[in-house]
């Protein structure tokens, strides 16, 4: 999402600067939405994660293993080590950081605590972080994803929430996040040990403040599809007010976007 989002606004920015310019600096317009979609992404990879934890502790427990220890990746930890005794504490630990297939390097401690396995409807799973980094960046905040059984299509759905949602840059740089959506498993629920070729739909809102003040909201007019590999948006629409400057409009279904009443094109 920040590759898609960032280079087009800053474009139309540059070419519109002096009619926006009584309602937002345009650099911090810039500014504000790079860094929602370094947070965002963040979060969506904490989900993301935080899911395929809970499938391989299942496994684990399945199988009364202790932990998981990969050379390329985290020791999972689960408490109680049966596989129908809830509540259990899952602990994912990065240690001193591992580079994970996807180039990111992870450090530090997640936690879970979740109600029953990820499959079951019902179940709740409640995320936290402790000292946890996501490459350069510090990840603070609550994540927390209830399992709201199968649509009408046959599709998993999951209510989440993301409270108090922050990422610490290396400059001491603090962003605020605040998530609260519904997201759709359409693709990949066959392979539950293989996130990357899971597929989702998102709907619902996301908001926050930047590291200089400025506020953003955005709102999924239509559900979002995402593609974990290669990581893209392949169709939707998302309603984006940054401070003072509204109804921006970015449509992936015609790659297009529209602002202040102007439509322009633009590549994923």
């Amino acid at each position: 999402m920040k590759k898609m989002i960032v280079p087009i606004l800053a474009l139309f920015f540059v070419s519109c600067e002096e009619e926006i310019q009584n309602t937002l600096d345009s650099a911090s317009a810039v500014e504000a939405l790079t860094e929602y979609a370094i947070v965002n992404n963040v979060f969506q990879d904490a989900g993301n994660n935080s899911g395929d934890a809970i499938l391989s502790s299942e496994d684990s427990a399945s199988s009364s293993k202790t932990s998981q220890t990969k050379a390329d990746g985290p020791i999972i930890t689960i408490e109680p080590l049966d596989f129908s005794t809830f509540p259990k504490t899952i602990t994912v630990n990065y240690q001193d950081g591992f580079l994970c297939k996807d180039g990111i390097t992870r450090k530090g401690i997640v936690t879970i605590i979740s109600t029953n396995w990820y499959g079951i409807e019902g179940s709740e799973h409640t995320t936290t972080f402790n000292n946890y980094y996501h490459n350069d960046y510090k990840v603070e905040g609550t994540h927390y994803a209830k399992n709201m059984g199968e649509n009408s299509d046959g599709d998993l759905e999951y209510h989440v929430t993301i409270t108090n949602g922050k990422i610490i840059t290396t400059a001491g740089k603090t962003i605020n996040y605040t998530e609260n959506s519904t997201r759709t498993w359409v693709a990949g629920s066959n392979t539950p040990l293989n996130i990357w070729d899971d597929e989702y739909m998102l709907d619902g809102t996301q908001s926050g403040v930047s590291s200089k003040g400025v506020t953003y909201t955005l709102t999924v007019e239509e559900p979002l599809h995402f593609v974990l590999l290669p990581r893209s948006i392949d169709s939707g629409i998302l309603d984006i007010d940054v401070a003072s400057i509204n109804d921006i409009k970015l449509n992936y279904s015609t790659s297009t976007i529209t602002i202040l009443g102007k439509t322009f094109p633009f590549g994923n």
